[in-house]
């Protein structure tokens, strides 16, 4: 049996179509047409990973997200056709992993749902002092980066900015939140620093720094760590 989904979803076409899609790909799937239900399922059927709807009825998804952060990890991807920059943000801070605006790809959807999936495994277990992401490798005992073998000499903000973002890989942060777990919550909206060190740091463990494939920006929202495929 492969991972469980639970769909918060109004939209009885969008939860006939993602049936079909799901089932292919070997997951089961529950529904939930308001947000009640979607915080019954989630604490009696304990699912693999939500897809949640922001604009249910009874009880919208801000507020199902907020709840279900309030005793649960469980990754959570919001899907909808409203999601303002604002709303990402929201969203996100409000303890969401991910987004995807309608109408969607299907391809991008399960990309998507396969990273959340293994940040959902990931908190069920350590992963280790020395973690690899291709040719990066991170030795957060030693605090040590190196690159096909070779040291990086980084700046202890610019380490404690990649241990941040790739500890949360595949997941958005927002701005908010790495200024206040790298700065402080005096320096939630100093934007303009974070992009200095994420551009030093592109510098540093990137192959391309002018067309990033590990730090991922997600314009107007923040940062995404984007592992290479294995």
């Amino acid at each position: 049996m492969g991972a469980q989904l639970l769909l918060a979803d109004d939209d009885p076409q969008i939860r006939r179509l993602l049936k079909g899609v799901f089932e292919a790909e070997g997951y089961s799937m529950q529904i939930a047409p308001d947000g009640q239900v979607a915080l019954d399922r989630v604490a009696r059927s304990r699912p693999d990973l939500v897809l949640l709807e922001l604009q249910l009825p009874i009880i919208n998804g801000y507020e199902v997200c907020r709840r279900i952060r309030d005793w649960s990890q469980v990754p959570i991807i919001v899907l909808t056709a409203c999601l303002s920059e604002d709303a990402k943000v929201t969203m996100l801070d409000l303890g969401a992993d991910d987004y995807v605006t309608k109408p969607f790809g299907v391809k991008e959807l399960l990309a998507r749902i396969r990273v959340g999936l293994r940040h959902g495994m990931r908190l069920h277990g350590d992963p280790g002092a020395v973690v690899h992401f291709g040719t990066l490798q991170i030795d957060r005992a030693r605090r040590v980066v190196t690159n096909d073998g070779a040291e990086l000499r980084l700046t202890p903000t610019e380490y404690n900015l990649l241990v941040l973002l790739s500890g949360h890989a595949g997941k958005v942060l927002t701005h908010r939140m790495i200024l206040r777990t790298i700065w402080g919550p005096h320096s939630e909206n100093d934007i303009n620093t974070l992009r200095v060190f994420v551009t030093q740091l592109r510098r540093k463990i990137e192959a391309t720094p002018g067309n990033p494939r590990l730090i991922v920006t997600e314009p107007g929202v923040g940062y995404r760590f984007r592992p290479p495929d294995p």
